[in-house]
This record gives structure tokens, C-alpha cells and sequence, in this order.
């Protein structure tokens, strides 16, 4: 009987160690403004206004384009995915290991600084101290004697205050102001720069092959519209990367208010010369690529501008850069984000030997579902910054409550999604084409636009979740295997549904995405082995 006993309790404590309650922590507190609940939007909202203005931007390129005509707007459609399969696959584990090693070495730098303040504080109060009783012994403080002397209970106070001086004293300690060494923000721009030349001399000297890899033949009328728009576009690839880079840098900062303004200055840039360069210029998809690549650098000097006042961007020496640890973990991350960019890209490209007029559509359903989603990855990047930060301290309760808050969040948001989603593309669909047959395509793909966009938005989540902590090997291995069973998917669906099958086959990919997130933490596996102690249960 004793027997039985403990064989249940094991099982009851193996059960209650399995910590995928930790998905519904505190879910009614979900939108409690906490202090937690604030830092979270403090960050989040910026961040997600700033990473839905570009895909809004390319909305209204796509609006632009869609009026000169539906091969136009195919052969761009064919290009921008190049262009952001080639980015994301350099860019992409540049900014995720950035902002978290910047996290880390800002939040080691503020403990290192707090710990030398408090020690300087204790040793010029203790230096007082020591003062006024050598003044004593010398005899050299008068009128001292047993009725007026120093109250026993003032030289108590004093002792106190200087043995309490610590890091938790505000009034003491002065971190964070004036510029800095954090050698990680010079290692971005470094490779950033690196990375963007070698972009674009890829992409301006293997634009036909690459379009030709596309689906995009010799006599396709998308041809020549889709070799100006991606040469040029090739130009402004060192500008992106070093913008991007530089996001990166100040997510870790936990500051995602800069790239905002220099975001929202560049797209606001981008939709006057596109309307300038387009129509008062005549110069087509041509004009489209110059308008952004002029306003992409202009986003890149309003960054470096705000940098240079923050940090010092010329490293104290080589040996400082953190070259070796950003291509360990940036190696895990490329693997990843070309698993992660193959089944869109694919996608893409078996839509475009449907027809121009499948291509079209498609764009304009992947342009609506990619701004829509990339909302939540506002949360995303909130949720690195601070992981990152609570990791480096070693503060797993508020690693937890993070976690859970943001997640919580995304759920609820990519509900939100759905219904604007939905609503917008099925009544708003006029204002990217004219086309009818487009317009029919277009209804056919809302449905599968807005119902996943709450594993979309969880799926986004969890990739900042698994970055925060630093679970790059994972997150890469994960993607993989997703990879292989969504490609799969697509070349089956593609074959018997034609353009409905790429969609479902793409829904197949996210929410394979969400399910990898789930097991990581539901398991209390790898960074997440403290969920299974009593005291974070």
C-alpha cells in the first residue's frame, strides 16, 4: 500500500513538474498595467508600428503598381520576394543576435556600473567616518565631553547609512548616461555593412537567374518589369542591412521609439517619391525601386545619426568584437531563416507558374498577411529585449511572467487580426487592382489571410520567446524539421488545389511554427529547465 502511495505522488509530481500551465500564468492579468504589463507596451508598440511600416509601405507600392497594370504587379511581386528572401537570410540572425547580446551587455554593464558606484559611495562615506574620529583621537574637535558629545544614536545613523549604500540605492547611483562601449553594436555594423555589399552585388549581377529560378522565363511578359525593379532595388541592400543592424542595436537598448521616427520618416519619404517618380516621372517600376532605395537611406543616416550619440561605434580594439560569438550563434540562425524563408519563397514561386494573374493575387494576400502578422512581432521583440535582460540577471520569475504575458498577448491580438483582416480584404480588395480575375483570386485567399493569424502571431511570439533565451540551436534544428514537412505539404497541395492548396499548405507551415514554440517551453526543456522547480511552479 505504502507502495502504491509513492508511486502515485510520483506520478502526481512528475505531472505538476511538466510545466505547460505556464501558458495560462496569470492569464486573467493578461491586460493588467503592472509595471511588467507597461515595460511590455512601452516596447512593443513602437517596435510593432515601426515593423508594420514597411510591409505598409510596400502595401502602397503594391497600390501604385497594381494601377499600371497586373503583369507589372506580378513581375514586383516576383522581385520583392527575391529581394526579401536574399535579406532576410543575411539580415535576419544579424538583428536576433544583436538585440539579445546587446540586451545582455547593457544589462551586465548597468549591474557592473551599480556595483562600483555603491562601492565608491561606502568607501568616501567610510573615508568620513574615519575623518571625524582621527579628528577625536587628535583632540582637534573641542567641547567634547560625556554631556555633549555625539549621541551614540546620530553615529548609529551614520554607520547604517553607509553600510546600506547599495545597488538598490537610486539616490546613489547614476547608470546608463552618456555614451558607451558595447562592443556588440560595432560588430553589427561591421557585418551589416559586409553582408549588404555582398547583396548587392548578388542580386545586381544574378537578377535574371535568380528570376528565371523564380518561374520568371526569357518570353514572360514579367520579364523586363521584374529585371529594373530588382537591379535597382539591389543598390539600396548595404542601406537596409545597416538599418536593420542598427534596429537591432536599440531593441536591445530597449528603445524601439528611434527606429519608429526614422522608420516612419524613410516610408513617408518612399510614398512621396513613388507618387513623383511613378506618374510625374513616367519611370514605372523603375520609379518604385528608386523611391526605395533613396528612402532606405535616408532611414540608415537618421539611425547612424542617433547611434553615434549613444554609443562608441569604433570598438577600444579588434579583440573586442564580438566576431566569433556572432557567427557561432548567427551560423544556428542562417540555417533557420533559410528554412524559415524557403516555404514563402517556394510559395511564391509556384504561384508565379500559375499565371501573372495568380502572382498578382498572391502578392497582394501575402503583403496583407505578412503587415498584418508582423504586428505581433512587436510583442516580439518586447519579449526578447526583456528575456534577454532577465537571463543575464538570472531573474527566472520575471523570465516566466514574461514569457507567459507576451504570449497571452498574441493570442489575443492575432484574434483581433482575424476580424480586420477578414473585413478589410473582403470589402477593400478594389483599391490594389482593377482586374476582376485578380479580384476573384483575392477572395479566395482572404479566408486562409484571416483565420491564421493567431498562430501567426503566436508563432512570431515565440521566435523573440526562444531568442531571448538564447535558444538559437533549437530554434534553428526546429525550423528544419518544420521546412521539410511544409514543403512537402506545398508541392502535394499545389499539384491538386493549384493556388487554394499553396495557402493551405502555408497554413500547415505556421502552425507547425507554433507547435515547435509550444514543446520547447510546455517541456521545461533547455533555458526553460528551471520551470520545473517548485519554487517557479
Amino acid at each position: 500500500m505504502a507502495g502504491n502511495n509513492g508511486a502515485l505522488h510520483l506520478a502526481a509530481d512528475t505531472k505538476r513538474k511538466l510545466p505547460l500551465s505556464v501558458f495560462f500564468k496569470d492569464a486573467r492579468s493578461v491586460f493588467k498595467m503592472d509595471s511588467l504589463g507597461l515595460e511590455i507596451l512601452r516596447i512593443a508598440i513602437p517596435a510593432a508600428l515601426a515593423l508594420a511600416a514597411d510591409p505598409v509601405a510596400s502595401l502602397i507600392d503594391t497600390v501604385f503598381i497594381g494601377h499600371i497594370g497586373a503583369v507589372e504587379l506580378a513581375a514586383v511581386g516576383v522581385s520583392i520576394a527575391i529581394f526579401n528572401q536574399a535579406s532576410k537570410i543575411t539580415i535576419y540572425p544579424l538583428v536576433s543576435i544583436t538585440t539579445s547580446f546587446v540586451a545582455e551587455e547593457e544589462t551586465v554593464s548597468k549591474m557592473n556600473a551599480q556595483v562600483k558606484d555603491a562601492e565608491t559611495c561606502n568607501s568616501k562615506e567610510m573615508m568620513s567616518q574615519d575623518d571625524v574620529l582621527g579628528k577625536l583621537e587628535e583632540g582637534s574637535v573641542t567641547n567634547i565631553n560625556k554631556d555633549d558629545s555625539l549621541p551614540s544614536e546620530d553615529y548609529m545613523e551614520v554607520t547604517q547609512k553607509t553600510n546600506k549604500v547599495s545597488i538598490s540605492s537610486p539616490e546613489k547611483v547614476q547608470v546608463g548616461r552618456g555614451k558607451r562601449h558595447i562592443p556588440s553594436a560595432s560588430t553589427a555594423l561591421v557585418l551589416g555593412l559586409f553582408l549588404g555589399v555582398c547583396q548587392t552585388i548578388f542580386l545586381f549581377f544574378g537578377a535574371k537567374m535568380l528570376l528565371g529560378i523564380m518561374g520568371v522565363k526569357h518570353d514572360s511578359p514579367m520579364l523586363q518589369p521584374a529585371l529594373k525593379y530588382l537591379t535597382l532595388r539591389s543598390l539600396g541592400a548595404p542601406a537596409v542591412l545597416l538599418s536593420l543592424a542598427m534596429q537591432g542595436v536599440f531593441r536591445g537598448f530597449k528603445d524601439t521609439t528611434t527606429p519608429l521616427y526614422a522608420t516612419v520618416a524613410a516610408d513617408g519619404a518612399n510614398i512621396v517619391l513613388d507618387a513623383v517618380l511613378i506618374f510625374a516621372c513616367h519611370l514605372g517600376v523603375s520609379g518604385a525601386a528608386i523611391a526605395h532605395v533613396l528612402s532606405q537611406y535616408l532611414m540608415s543616416f537618421i539611425l547612424l545619426w542617433r547611434l553615434t550619440r549613444e554609443v562608441y561605434l569604433l570598438p577600444p580594439s579588434l579583440k573586442a568584437l564580438q566576431l566569433g560569438r556572432f557567427l557561432k550563434n548567427g551560423l544556428y540562425l542562417f540555417t533557420r531563416v533559410i528554412a524559415v524563408t524557403f516555404c514563402v519563397t517556394l510559395a511564391a514561386s509556384l504561384a508565379a507558374r500559375l499565371g501573372a494573374t495568380s502572382m498578382a493575387a498572391f502578392q497582394i494576400c501575402l503583403q496583407v498577411w505578412l503587415a498584418s502578422s508582423l504586428m505581433a512581432d512587436g510583442l516580439a521583440v518586447a519579449g526578447q529585449a526583456i528575456l534577454a535582460s532577465a537571463f543575464a540577471e538570472k531573474d527566472y520569475k520575471k523570465a516566466t511572467a514574461a514569457a507567459s504575458r507576451v504570449l497571452q498577448m498574441s493570442f489575443i491580438l492575432g484574434l483581433g487580426l482575424s476580424v480586420v483582416v477578414g473585413v478589410g480584404l473582403q470589402f477593400g480588395d478594389g483599391i490594389f487592382s482593377n482586374d476582376k480575375n485578380v479580384l476573384h483570386l483575392i477572395s479566395v485567399g482572404v479566408p486562409f489571410v484571416a483565420a491564421t493569424q493567431p498562430i501567426n502571431s503566436l508563432s512570431f511570439v515565440f521566435d523573440g520567446v526562444n531568442f531571448g533565451a538564447s535558444d538559437f540551436a533549437y530554434s534553428a534544428y526546429s525550423m528544419v524539421l518544420v521546412a521539410i514537412a511544409s514543403v512537402a505539404s506545398l508541392f502535394l497541395l499545389y499539384n491538386s488545389y493549384g493556388f487554394i492548396g499553396i495557402w493551405i499548405a502555408l497554413s500547415i507551415y505556421m502552425a507547425l511554427r507554433t507547435i515547435a514554440g509550444i514543446w520547447r517551453m510546455g517541456t521545461g526543456t533547455g533555458p526553460w529547465h528551471f520551470l520545473r522547480s517548485k519554487s517557479l511552479s
